[in-house]
């Protein structure tokens, strides 16, 4: 429990009394504690075995008992009771400029937002606009600020930066004469955030589709306009960089400004060797002729190399493997047969368990295992053995009227206690077909402590898949300081499969971490976690970023059949 844990719990203490429209001065009391122990010049916990927590200012007897039980369990009951009583997303929406204690309170019990991804969609809809002291402009003021926060780290979340592109492209793909249009960049090659985003076109004519550009909706401001290449800024704030070309010249253009710019010195030095030069618009020959490439596979030829995938190009051992002719065979999204974590209105999902069977289906998956929390999780209405024993029904009957055509398997997401223990008793979890375990809870416990809850949670014989295992949100919130490297090694020695979270804020194992699993051999799992039927669109993040990972199909559990999934759990005899 060092300084900065301690400050941070105190401070969510008081962001959570504030939103409860608690006392005045007992908020205080938290704020300026918290305040105090960040800017105290020792560690805090030499002041503790000193018995002086009480010579800090602004702690008294009260909160120097909550730093001794801090210090001596790792945990404050206090600040757990507290944390049960309101959503983690509402005191998120404290980080929003202009967003207070009280409208984050208003949004919560007026509308049931628990989300800043639910605010922004309520205020693009114009819900928030009626609520008692708000507005048009009020709520203006609120996508204002979503956005401010989002550009904090200067770089775009993938999901937002990937729909975002999506409706720019598609009208101008419908511009007469374009023969192709993608994006570039980063967010081909699926990183996890994006900078600014860079969009190609190819196309004889330019000048009808940056006039197409120029008009859409999003356009706020036009930075740049000229012949070949238009910059604008949308309404969100985000710059978007068009640049139109030749088709015949489309192969070298994408390969050079997708990226990464190590790949890219890589690919030129490969390039020399051969007495070529490798630029945006061609490859020269010493005589100064150009080879045009109108495909990237034609380029990557020209250097004696197989194509690439845009994710693996990082210079992270790429192009040694492609000269090798050891490339993976990288996952695809149509490989996913199932789906082993979604949620429904059991606990904290937006729609009842035949709405999220129909939802997978319709994207093609043939089963599903739904997850809902245990009831360890305080803020997602959980579940506890007799309703998971009366959903079990309910799963029966879905799949009765399902017909064969998707299976739903009984699962739950069940919580792992500050302790390592398990939120549900062994023998309601081993009547279940999958078990997927999670953390949720105390992140910012140390290394040792949050990384020993993992592994015992790998080590249960009832448990098949760790979930998210940093519990990270991108940009939001750091995950927690865990020992991954060590909790790869539980798994594969007890044989169960660790979590690519295919949320885009996630995204959790991330890609290094992929590639240290695949080297292990852990089984891998990429789940959705969707709580809404759309979420099971988020499933390309997660195969985006086990690709990245060059993880392959083999390495994916959920890429097997049904039959073969419920064979992998038998075969480690539970």
């Amino acid at each position: 429990m060092d300084n900065r844990t301690v400050a941070a719990i105190f401070s969510e203490m008081a962001d959570i009394l504030a939103i409860q429209g608690e006392n005045y001065h007992r908020i205080m009391a938290y704020r300026r504690a918290a305040e105090n122990i960040a800017a105290l010049g020792r560690p805090l916990e030499e002041v503790w075995r000193a018995g002086e927590l009480e010579t800090i200012p602004g702690i008294g007897k009260t909160l120097a008992a909550k730093i001794d039980e801090l210090m001596r369990t790792g945990r404050l009951q206090a600040y757990e009771k507290l944390k049960a009583q309101v959503p983690e997303g509402v005191v998120a929406m404290l980080q929003i400029p202009d967003v207070g204690p009280r409208k984050a309170a208003l949004f919560w019990k007026e509308l049931g937002i628990t989300s800043i991804d639910e605010l922004e969609k309520a205020a693009r809809a114009g819900k928030l606009r009626d609520l008692p002291g708000m507005g048009v402009r009020s709520e203006q003021k609120v996508l204002e600020g979503i956005q401010a926060l989002r550009r904090r780290t200067g770089r775009i979340p993938l999901g937002v930066a990937w729909e975002l592109v999506q409706a720019v492209l598609l009208p101008l793909r419908e511009v007469p004469g374009v023969v192709q249009a993608a994006p570039a960049g980063s967010l081909r090659r699926m990183r996890e955030t994006v900078g600014d985003l860079d969009l190609l076109v190819a196309a004889e004519d330019p000048e009808p589709v940056m006039a197409r550009f120029r008009e859409l909706p999003q356009v706020a401001e036009v930075l740049l306009s000229g012949p070949t290449k238009t910059s604008i800024r949308t309404h969100d704030g985000f710059q978007v960089d068009l640049r139109v070309l030749e088709p015949a010249r489309w192969g070298t253009a994408i390969q050079y400004f997708t990226g990464s710019k190590a790949h890219n010195i890589r690919l030129r030095g490969l390039a020399l060797d051969r007495g070529l030069s490798l630029s945006e618009y061609a490859i020269k020959r010493e005589d100064g002729t150009e080879i045009l490439c109108a495909t990237e596979e034609e380029v990557y030829a020209a250097l004696g190399l197989p194509w690439i995938p845009p994710e693996l190009r990082e210079d992270r051992g790429e192009i040694e493997a492609a000269l090798e002719r050891r490339l993976p065979d990288l996952i695809e999204l149509a490989d996913l047969q199932g789906d082993l974590q979604f949620h429904t209105t059991w606990s904290d999902g937006h729609a009842s368990l035949l709405e999220m069977a129909e939802a997978a289906r319709a994207r093609g998956l043939k089963y599903g295992l739904v997850t809902d929390h245990s009831r360890g999780l305080g803020v997602a209405r959980g579940v506890g053995p007799e309703e998971l024993r009366r959903q079990r029904a309910e799963i029966e009957e879905v799949n009765r009227k399902l017909g064969g055509t998707f299976r739903v398997l009984a699962g739950v997401e069940v919580e792992v206690r500050a302790d390592g223990s398990l939120d549900l008793p062994d023998e309601v979890l081993a009547e279940l077909d999958l078990v997927v375990a999670a953390v949720h809870s105390g992140l910012r416990q140390g290394r040792e402590q949050v990384t020993a809850r993992a592994i015992a949670a790998i080590r249960n014989p009832h448990v098949d898949i760790l979930a998210h295992p940093t519990g990270r949100l991108i940009g939001r919130r750091e995950g927690a300081d865990i020992d991954i490297e060590a909790v790869l090694q539980a798994a594969a020695e007890a044989g169960k499969a660790i979590e690519i979270n295919a949320h885009p804020l996630r995204l959790d194992l991330n890609d290094v971490h992929v590639r240290r699993a695949v080297e292990l051999g852990v089984t891998l799992v990429v789940n959705s976690d969707a709580h809404r039927p759309e979420d099971f669109d988020l499933l390309r993040f997660g195969v985006a970023t086990a690709r990245r990972g060059w993880a392959t199909g083999a390495d994916v559990l959920n890429t097997r059949s049904v039959e073969e999934v419920l064979a992998w759990v038998r075969q480690r005899n539970r």
